[in-house]
């Protein structure tokens, strides 16, 4: 019988609720990702791609306010 591989267990907070996914869209566009992150208690990269899913994008005064456009 083959023994089972020992490795980190996935850890994760899983589906984003509805409150999580309005937070998202309204903080996002002007917001740092890494506050918006901290503040839903997920990874900055969790964070970059269900936003990415949803189809938001920084604006670009946000973008301009730190040098980036």
């Amino acid at each position: 019988m083959a023994k089972k591989k020992k490795g980190k267990k996935r850890v994760g907070r899983g589906n984003w609720t509805t409150k999580e996914t309005s937070l998202l869209a309204r903080l996002f566009p002007k917001t740092a990702t890494s506050k918006i992150a901290k503040k839903l208690r997920r990874s900055t990269d969790t964070v970059k791609k269900k936003a990415s899913r949803m189809g938001l994008c920084k604006a670009k005064s946000y973008l301009k306010s730190i040098g980036r456009a």
